[in-house]
C-alpha cells in the first residue's frame, strides 16, 4: 500500500520522505490555510520535495471554473493530481481533465456507487472519507471492502485511495482490504510504530545491558 501524507506541512512531508514514507502528498483549502502560505508557493514546493502525485485541490464549484483552476493547477508541476469533489460538476471536470492527460483525484467519496461513478468519469484516484462515516456512525472500512470488489469485478484501473484516516487502525484495515493508498496526517503514519511492548521490551534489554555494563563500540 502507498501512503500518501495528509498535509501541507513541508517539514513533515520532508522528514517522512528521508524514512521512505512519502509516495505522495494530498492537501485541501483546508491544510493550505492552516498552513498560512499562498496555495500556488506551497504547493509547487512540495512538488519540487515529492516525486509522486501531489493532489491540489479546486475551489470553485462549477464545472468551467473547475477545469479553468485544474488546468492552472496542473501546470504548476508533471506531478500534479487535481483533486475535484464527487459532485456532477466534478465528474464532468474530471472527465474532460483525464482526457487530457492530467490525473485527476476524485474526493468526498461516501459510498460505491460514487465510487463506480468517478471509475467510469476516468478518475486516477478515488477518496472514501473513512473517518467522516465513522462519525456518523457508519463502517467506512465496509465502503473500501466495497470499492474493491467492484473495481476487481471490472477491472477498472481507478486506484482506491483511503482518507480521512485518523488512526493507526484504520492504516492497517485499509491495507487488509487491499487499498492502493491510504493517505494520513504525519502523525497518524509516526503513530503507527507505537506499541507498549515494544516500549516495554527495550526498556528492559536497556536495564540488562546497564547492569552487564555492555558496549558496543
Amino acid at each position: 500500500m502507498k501512503f500518501f501524507v495528509d498535509t501541507a506541512d513541508i517539514d513533515a512531508i520532508r522528514e517522512l520522505g528521508e524514512l521512505g514514507m512519502v509516495d505522495g502528498v494530498t492537501t485541501n483549502p483546508s491544510l493550505i490555510a492552516k498552513s498560512g502560505r499562498d496555495i500556488l508557493e506551497v504547493t509547487q514546493e512540495i512538488c519540487d520535495l515529492v516525486d509522486g502525485p501531489v493532489s491540489a485541490e479546486v475551489v470553485a464549484t462549477e464545472a468551467d471554473k473547475m477545469l479553468e483552476e485544474g488546468r492552472h493547477l496542473a501546470g504548476i508541476a508533471p506531478n500534479i493530481c487535481v483533486k475535484v469533489p464527487l459532485t456532477w460538476a466534478g465528474l464532468q471536470t474530471c472527465k474532460t481533465l483525464s482526457d487530457e492527460g492530467t490525473k485527476v483525484n476524485v474526493t468526498l467519496c461516501f459510498s460505491a456507487n460514487q465510487a463506480l461513478l468517478a471509475a467510469k468519469a476516468g478518475a486516477t484516484f478515488i477518496s472514501p472519507f473513512i473517518g467522516r462515516l465513522d462519525d456518523i456512525v457508519l463502517d467506512g472500512m465496509e465502503v473500501i471492502r466495497d470499492i474493491r470488489e467492484i473495481y476487481d469485478n471490472y477491472g477498472f484501473e481507478t486506484e482506491i485511495l483511503a482518507a480521512s484516516i485518523r488512526t493507526a487502525n484504520h492504516m492497517k484495515e485499509a491495507a487488509l482490504i487491499g487499498a492502493d493508498v491510504a493517505t494520513a496526517p504525519p502523525a497518524v503514519i509516526k503513530g503507527m510504530i507505537k506499541h507498549p511492548l515494544t516500549d516495554a521490551g527495550l526498556a528492559a534489554f536497556l536495564k540488562d545491558a546497564e547492569a552487564a555494563k555492555i558496549k558496543i563500540v
